[in-house]
C-alpha cells in the first residue's frame, strides 16, 4: 500500500482544498479505508465521519524544509449527544492519528482552534490524551509547538489540572493565543484555513469587550463628573 507523500500535496484557499496524490487507491468498497499507524493496519468507517473530517487540516509550512502546520478545528467535532458518538470517536480517532501519520515528514506543529465550540462538541480528555499515547515515538518527539488558539477557561482549567500527569516537555510546548492577530505573528498563514464559524466568534468577543470598554469609560466619566 502506498501512501501520499506531503511532498505531494497541492495547497489552494479553504478548509477542503487539500488534495491527496497516490498511485492506489486507498478505499476498500463500502466506504471503508486502511490507515497505517505504528505497525498495524486500522479500518475506518469513512461514510460515518465524512461531516466531521474537516476536524484536521494541513496548514502548510513554516520555516526551513517540511515543517509541517497541523490545523485541528473543535469546532467540527461531533456532538457527544448523538446515540452512536462511541463508534464515530473511534473512527474518527482513527482517521485523525493516521491523517497524522500521513502528513508528517520532519518537525511540526499543532494549532487547535477552540473558539466557537460548545461544551457538547468537546473531545474527553481521555480521548485526546489517546490520541497523544497512540502516535509513535516519532511524532511525539517532532512536536515542537502546540498552539491553542481562544482557549476557553474550561480548557485552561483542563490542562492546568493535568498538568503534573504530563511530561515537562510536553508542557514547555503548550502556547495559548487569544487572537487570529496573535497566531499570524507566530504562524504563516497563508494555507491555515480559519473556519467561518470562528472569525464570526472573534468578531464577537471584539464587540463585546469594545462595549464593556465604552461602559466602563462612561461609568469613570460620570463618576468624574458627579465629583465636580
Amino acid at each position: 500500500m502506498i501512501f501520499p507523500s506531503p511532498r505531494r500535496l497541492r495547497f489552494s484557499e479553504g478548509v477542503d482544498s487539500i488534495q491527496e496524490y497516490s498511485t492506489t487507491d486507498e478505499r476498500e468498497e463500502g466506504g471503508w479505508r486502511v490507515f497505517r499507524i505504528g505497525d498495524q493496519d486500522h479500518r475506518v468507517d469513512m461514510k460515518t465521519i465524512e461531516p466531521y473530517k474537516r476536524v484536521i487540516s494541513h496548514g502548510g509550512y513554516y520555516g526551513d524544509g517540511l515543517n509541517a502546520i497541523i490545523v485541528f478545528a473543535v469546532c467540527f467535532m461531533p456532538e457527544g449527544t448523538l446515540p452512536n458518538y462511541r463508534y464515530i470517536m473511534d473512527n474518527l480517532f482513527k482517521y485523525v492519528i493516521g491523517t497524522l501519520e500521513l502528513l508528517v515528514a520532519e518537525n511540526y506543529m499543532i494549532v487547535y482552534l477552540n473558539g466557537a465550540t460548545t461544551r457538547r462538541k468537546m473531545p474527553s480528555l481521555g480521548w485526546l490524551r489517546k490520541c497523544y499515547q497512540q502516535i509513535d515515538r516519532r511524532l511525539r518527539k517532532n512536536l515542537k509547538s502546540l498552539i491553542i488558539v481562544h482557549p476557553s477557561w474550561f480548557i485552561r482549567t483542563l490542562l492546568a489540572v493535568t498538568r503534573p500527569f504530563i511530561s515537562s516537555k510536553f508542557s514547555q510546548k503548550i502556547k495559548y493565543v487569544f487572537t487570529l492577530t496573535e497566531l499570524a505573528e507566530l504562524v504563516p498563514m497563508e494555507y491555515v484555513s480559519i473556519p467561518e464559524c470562528i472569525k464570526q466568534y472573534e468578531e464577537e468577543k471584539f464587540r463585546k469587550t469594545c462595549k464593556r470598554l465604552d461602559k466602563d469609560m462612561l461609568g469613570k466619566q460620570e463618576t468624574a463628573a458627579d465629583q465636580q
